[in-house]
């Protein structure tokens, strides 16, 4: 089971490297972000999913992130 804390951070914090969709096991998403890390979009994308993640209830969280 995937930490909806431990994602939100990683998205907050690392999110221009896409490091929480690997952690969410979403690895092309994933790659993705780090195609465009340089563009700065995925850090502010990733802020949005940072808060977004922290902002659910556990189960909205497995239910909509890790089991879809």
């Amino acid at each position: 089971m995937k930490s909806k804390t431990t994602a939100g951070i990683l998205a907050i914090l690392l999110g221009s490297l896409g490091v929480h969709k690997f952690y969410l096991g979403k690895i092309g998403l994933g790659i993705v972000y780090l195609l465009f890390c340089w563009t700065g979009i995925p850090g502010l994308i990733g802020l949005i999913e940072g808060i977004l993640y922290l902002t659910k209830t556990d189960e909205e969280f497995q239910s909509k992130y890790v089991n879809a």
